[in-house]
C-alpha cells in the first residue's frame, strides 16, 4: 500500500513539474540568457538585438547559435536581468532593484510614458494604493508608434479615454510570466474586456499579440511588465470581423459557401491568413472559376488559410511550419519586420486581434494541392514535362472530372536530343508518363502493372528505400491534387518491349554471350515471361577467347551452366533502386552469390563497373559489364577450363581443386506451366469449358503473377481449334 502510495504521489508530483514547465518558457530562455552571460558576472543576461532595429530578444538557442532574428543579424547585448541592477565598481549587476508601488515600479522598468499617462489620467492613486495589480505596460516606443489620431484623442480626454485605455492594461490580481499559461483569457479592468494570452515554446509572451519585453518586475502591490506595443481592444469573432471588412468579400463567399465560416464563429484559438480583394483580382480567371464553381476545392482554399494555433507575428524569430484545417501545412516565418508564408512576403497588415483567434491581411491568395488540378502540381524542377503536356496537346485529355497520376521527370531527364525528337514521337514518350487512374504513392506495391493513356502497361518495383516504375525510380515529391497524384521521377520511363533473348539478339555486343546461351540451353530461359536481372559480358569480355576455348567451354554444359547462370538472378532489380553506398547481396541461380553497390550513380558487381544499367526487358531487366562474372569461392578441377577462365578473369583468383566437377543445373528452377483448354467448334460442351475456365483462378507459372491497375489480371491462355 505504501509502495502504491508512493507511486501515486510520484506521479502527481511529476505531472504537476511538467505542466509547470510547460508554461515557464519565457523563465527558461531567461535562464538560458543568464549562464550564456555568466562571464559578465552576477546577474546579468545575455540578449540578441536585430541590427537596425530597437528589438531585443532572450533568444532561443537556434537563434543565438545563428546569430540571427528573422533572417537579419543581430548582436548580442549584455543587461541586468530583470530585477537586478549594477553598483558602481562592481562587476555584473549584483544589487537588487528597489521595490516599490506600481506607480514608482513604471519608473524603475522605463515605462516613463505609462507612468506619466497614470498620473494625468488620475490613475496613480489606484496604482499607488492597496490591491494587487497585474499592469502590461507599453514602453515609450509603444506611444511613440501608436496611430496619431487614436494617441491625441486618449490625450485629449485623459479623465475617461485615457483613464479607461490604461485599465485595460491592467488585471486585479498579481500574475508572473509562469502564471500566463499559452491560450488563457483573462479579463482586464475596464469593461470586462478580454486579454488572449499565448506564451510560446520560444520563451515569447503575448497579450493580445503585444511582445513583453521585459517581465515579472514585481511591486508591493502586484507586478509590471512592459510589452512593446499599446493593447488593442479584443473584436468579436473572426467572423464577425470578415462579414464586416469589405476588402474581404472575396474571401467571405467561399467562406460562406463552404460552411468554413460558422467554424470562424465558434470559440477557438485560430489564425486567419486572409486574402484580400486585390489578391482574388490577381488569380488567372479560369483558375478561380473552377475553384469557386468546385465545393469541395473551395473548402479546401478557404481551410488552407486557417491554422489552429493562435500564431502572433512577434512571437515568429524563425520559420516553422504549422498544420492548416485543410490538413497540410504552411511553413510561416519572417524576414526583418515582415512576415512570410511559405517564404514570401505577403503579410499586409498584422495582428488584428479577435476573441477566437487571429488575423493577418495578405495579398495573394494560398492555393493547396488538394484545390489544384493534377498538372497545376508540378513545380520548378517538373517545368519541361507539364510545359510540354500542354504543348502536345495533352492537358485536354486531363478532365477536371477524370482521375489520372503523372509521373513526372525532372527536367534534367530531359536531354536536347529528346527535346528534338518528332512531335509524334515526344507525345507517345509523354503518354507513357499519365496513368488512367489515380494511384498515391502508398498504394503502390512490388509487380503491379498501370496503364497508360497511351496503352502501355508500366510495371511497379518496390525496394526497401525506393520506388521505381521500369527503369525510372521516384525522388521525394509527391502531390496529391483534386483529379489526381503527380509522382516525381529522376529519368524518362522507357517501357519494354522485347524480351531478354530479343534484346541480346538485336544487339551486336552481347553475340557472344548469346552464343553461349544457346550452347547452354537457357534461350527459353531468357524467352518465356518472367522476373529476372540479367549481367550481361560485352564481346569485349570474351577477349582472347578463340574457337577452341569457346568448344571446351561448350562441351561441359554443367561449366557452362555453372557460370553463365552466376550472371541470372531472380527478381528485377533497378539499379537506382539500391540505396547509395549501401552493398546489396544476391542470390543468384548458379546458387552464388552477387554483391551489389551504387556509388555516383554507378552500379558495381562484385565491384565492377556496369557500362549501361537498367535495360527493360518484358521479363526483366538487363545491366552491361564488360568482364565476364566468375563466383570467386567454386573451384576449377580440369587444367583446361582454367587456363580458359584466367584468359577472361583477372580481377579475382580463381581457385583449383584437382578433379573437382561443378553440380549439374537442372531447369526445373523455371518452368513455365501453361494450360490449355481445346475449345472445338461444334463441341456442345464449349460452354460448361469456358464457365469453368473463367470460375478458376488464372494459372500460372510458378513465379508470383503481376498484378494490375488498369484492365483486370493475368488471363488463362486458352487454344481454339476448328475441326
Amino acid at each position: 500500500m505504501k509502495i502504491f502510495f508512493l507511486f501515486t504521489f510520484l506521479t502527481f508530483l511529476l505531472s504537476a513539474f511538467e505542466q509547470v514547465a510547460a508554461y515557464a518558457h519565457y523563465d527558461k530562455i531567461l535562464t538560458h540568457s543568464r549562464i550564456r552571460a555568466r562571464d559578465q558576472g552576477p546577474n546579468v543576461c545575455a540578449l540578441q538585438q536585430v541590427m537596425g532595429t530597437k528589438k531585443k530578444y532572450f533568444s532561443t538557442c537556434r537563434n543565438w547559435y545563428q546569430q540571427a532574428i528573422c533572417g537579419k543579424k543581430a548582436t548580442v547585448l549584455y543587461e541586468c536581468c530583470p530585477g537586478y541592477m549594477k553598483m558602481e565598481g562592481m562587476r555584473g549587476c549584483p544589487a537588487v532593484a528597489p521595490i516599490d508601488h506600481v506607480y514608482g515600479t513604471l519608473g524603475i522598468v522605463g515605462a516613463t510614458s505609462t507612468q506619466q499617462y497614470s498620473d494625468i489620467s488620475k490613475l496613480r492613486e489606484e496604482i499607488e494604493g492597496r490591491g494587487s495589480f497585474t499592469f502590461f505596460a507599453p514602453s515609450n516606443e509603444a506611444w511613440d508608434q501608436l496611430d496619431s489620431e487614436i494617441h491625441r484623442n486618449l490625450v485629449d480626454n485623459v479623465n475617461i479615454e485615457l483613464y479607461n485605455a490604461l485599465h485595460h492594461h491592467m488585471l486585479n490580481k498579481r500574475m508572473l510570466t509562469k502564471d500566463l499559461k499559452n491560450g488563457m483569457t483573462l479579463v482586464s479592468m475596464y469593461n470586462g474586456q478580454k486579454l488572449l494570452i499565448n506564451h510560446y515554446p520560444n520563451g515569447v509572451v503575448t497579450v493580445n499579440c503585444a511582445r513583453i519585453i521585459y517581465g515579472n518586475q514585481i511591486a508591493t502591490n502586484g507586478v509590471v511588465h512592459v510589452v512593446d506595443r499599446v493593447l488593442t481592444a479584443v473584436g468579436n469573432t473572426i467572423q464577425d470581423f470578415i462579414e464586416a471588412e469589405d476588402d474581404l468579400s472575396s474571401f467571405r463567399a467561399p467562406a460562406i459557401t463552404s460552411g468554413v465560416m460558422d467554424i470562424l464563429g465558434r470559440p477557438g484559438h485560430y489564425t486567419l491568413f486572409a486574402p484580400t480583394n486585390e489578391a482574388f483580382e490577381r488569380l488567372p480567371r479560369g483558375v478561380l472559376e473552377r475553384i469557386m464553381g468546385d465545393k469541395v476545392a473551395s473548402e479546401a482554399l478557404v481551410k488552407f488559410h486557417i491554422l489552429n494555433t493562435l500564431q502572433c507575428s512577434e512571437a515568429i524569430t524563425g520559420g516553422a511550419v504549422y498544420e492548416t484545417l485543410e490538413g497540410n501545412t504552411v511553413e510561416v516565418g519572417c524576414d526583418g519586420e515582415s512576415l512570410t508564408v511559405n517564404g514570401v512576403k505577403m503579410v499586409k497588415r498584422k495582428d488584428i486581434v479577435t476573441s477566437n483567434g487571429i488575423i493577418h491581411l495578405i495579398d495573394q491568395v494560398l492555393i493547396p494541392d488538394s484545390a489544384k488540378q493534377v498538372i497545376e502540381l508540378g513545380g520548378a524542377q517538373q517545368t519541361t514535362f507539364t510545359d510540354l503536356v500542354a504543348q502536345l496537346g495533352l492537358t485536354s485529355s486531363l478532365r477536371p472530372e477524370g482521375q489520372y497520376t503523372l509521373l513526372a521527370p525532372l527536367n534534367g531527364a530531359f536531354s536536347d536530343d529528346t527535346l528534338r525528337l518528332d512531335q509524334r514521337l515526344l507525345k507517345t514518350i509523354l503518354q507513357n508518363h499519365i496513368i488512367k487512374v489515380k494511384v498515391g504513392l502508398n498504394e503502390l506495391y512490388n509487380g503491379q502493372e498501370l496503364e497508360t493513356i497511351g496503352g502501355k502497361l508500366l510495371r511497379v518495383f518496390v525496394y526497401r528505400t525506393a520506388v521505381c516504375i521500369e527503369n525510372s525510380c521516384m525522388v521525394r515529391g509527391s502531390k496529391e491534387g483534386r483529379n489526381g497524384f503527380i509522382h516525381i521521377l529522376r529519368q524518362i520511363i522507357n517501357p519494354a518491349e522485347k524480351t531478354l533473348h530479343e534484346m541480346l539478339r538485336n544487339d551486336k555486343r552481347f553475340s557472344i554471350f548469346l552464343s553461349l546461351v544457346k550452347a547452354a540451353d537457357l534461350d527459353d530461359v531468357l524467352s518465356w515471361p518472367g522476373q529476372w536481372t540479367l549481367f550481361v559480358p560485352t564481346n569485349d569480355a570474351f577477349k582472347g577467347l578463340t574457337d577452341d576455348d569457346k568448344d571446351i567451354l561448350i562441351r561441359d554444359k554443367n561449366a557452362l551452366r555453372n557460370i553463365l547462370l552466376y550472371h541470372l538472378t531472380q527478381g528485377v532489380f533497378i539499379g537506382s533502386g539500391f540505396e547509395p553506398g549501401v552493398t546489396n547481396i544476391l542470390k543468384t541461380i548458379q546458387g552464388g552469390k552477387l554483391y551489389l553497390k551504387t556509388v555516383n550513380d554507378t552500379l558495381l558487381v562484385n565491384e565492377l563497373k556496369s557500362r549501361e544499367s537498367d535495360l527493360m526487358a518484358t521479363n526483366g531487366v538487363i545491366h552491361v559489364i564488360d568482364k565476364l562474372l566468375y563466383p570467386a569461392e567454386l573451384p576449377v578441377g580440369n587444367d583446361q577450363l582454367l587456363t580458359i577462365l584466367k584468359k577472361l578473369i583477372k580481377y579475382i583468383q580463381i581457385k583449383f581443386v584437382r578433379d573437382s566437377t561443378f553440380k549439374e543445373i537442372p531447369l526445373t528452377f523455371y518452368s513455365p506451366e501453361i494450360k490449355y483448354t481445346r475449345i472445338t467448334a461444334g463441341d456442345p460442351d464449349n460452354e460448361e469449358k469456358l464457365k469453368k475456365i473463367f470460375e478458376e483462378e488464372a494459372p500460372v507459372r510458378r513465379a508470383q503473377p503481376t498484378r494490375r491497375t488498369q484492365g483486370g489480371a493475368a488471363r488463362r491462355r486458352t487454344r481454339l481449334d476448328h475441326s
